[in-house]
């Protein structure tokens, strides 16, 4: 309800009822008041499309000037055929600076980082948080949206104090969040970048007709999990290679992660055996390891196990391909 009661500023600022949209969003005076009050996603969504609407602000008062209903979809349009996500979020932030000098917005990357940092150039106020949140969140989510992936993140930053309605943050950023941080960002996977959009002009048109679940929803899909799991797989061991500890590990539920890893024609159990394989293999080509330890360095409990896998995964048993491996004399 936080979010509400500044969206609610927003129509004070404006000289505007905000009755109507209240009652859109079927929230009442008395809820508006308690402390503690929560709304759903339907209804955040709701009362801020028609914030938006009746004030002709897509801003909600944030800034020194409106900007104007459609304007972020003008945004959208303006990055819509760029050949990566990279340079698309590039022009986003250049397009951003054009519409308003209140908040800038950058792009910083290093060798395996890309992090997009928000930074106020102006006192915000009391509408502070709501629009660094906000701000981050609709870039966010046109990314996914664009590259038809979700963008797992490694960290959202602000730079304020955790408020008393900080258990929600993680329902609307897919990542760990840090508070009191020096300035408002976020960061992820810099690999994502190279991802080619996924969209069309039919496509944002559709999309634009009901924008706003990008901004309170997380998307879903994600086109580079496959590889996520693999490295994870790769450096765990034990009981950290569970379903239930790789969605931890990677902020999912188990159940999104089978989910998700179907949708891109994989398994957790097929990944498993891929990052088995690559390892056996490995050791049994570069080192003089015996069979049995070998066995345990990839994981399995004994060396009969371990040698009916790789004779299914490679039609010949670890000591033959070892033997076969071997440079020949003369």
């Amino acid at each position: 309800m936080a979010f509400v009661r500044v969206i609610v500023l927003a129509y004070d600022k404006y000289d505007v009822d905000p009755g109507e949209a209240l009652r859109r969003a079927r929230i009442t005076p008395a809820q508006l008041r308690r402390e503690g009050a929560r709304i759903d996603a339907d209804q955040l969504e709701t009362i801020s499309a028609t914030a938006m609407q009746e004030l002709d602000d897509e801003a909600l008062g944030w800034f020194s000037r409106k900007l104007p209903w459609g304007t972020y979809g003008m945004l959208c349009r303006a990055s819509l055929g760029s050949p990566t996500l990279g340079v698309a979020l590039k022009l986003w932030c250049r397009h951003h600076r054009l519409l308003t000098g209140d908040v800038e917005l950058r792009l910083d990357l290093d060798r395996t980082s890309a992090r997009l940092v928000l930074h106020a150039t102006i006192e915000l106020g009391a509408m502070r948080e709501f629009c660094l949140l906000t701000s981050l969140r609709y870039v966010h989510g046109y990314a996914c949206w664009l590259v038809n992936s979700q963008l797992p993140l490694r960290e959202v930053a602000f730079p304020f104090a955790a408020p008393v309605h900080a258990s929600v943050y993680p329902l609307l950023f897919p990542g760990p969040v840090r508070f009191e941080a020096s300035e408002a960002s976020l960061s992820f996977d810099a690999r994502y970048l190279e991802l080619a959009p996924k969209r069309d002009e039919r496509a944002l048109t559709v999309m634009l007709r009901r924008a706003l679940p990008l901004t309170v929803r997380q998307y879903r899909r994600d086109r580079l999990l496959a590889n996520r799991v693999r490295e994870h797989l790769t450096g765990a061991a034990g009981a950290s290679t569970t379903a239930e500890a790789v969605a931890t590990a990677l902020h999912l539920s188990v159940r999104s992660l089978h989910r998700q890893l179907a949708q891109e024609g994989a398994s957790l159990q097929g990944l498993k055996d891929e990052v088995h394989r690559r390892r056996a293999l490995e050791l049994l080509r570069r080192t003089t390891r015996s069979i049995k330890q070998v066995a345990l360095d990839v994981g399995f409990t004994n060396e009969k196990s371990f040698s009916r896998a790789f004779k299914a995964w490679t039609g010949e048993s670890p000591s033959e391909h070892r033997r076969r491996a071997e440079p020949q004399d003369g």
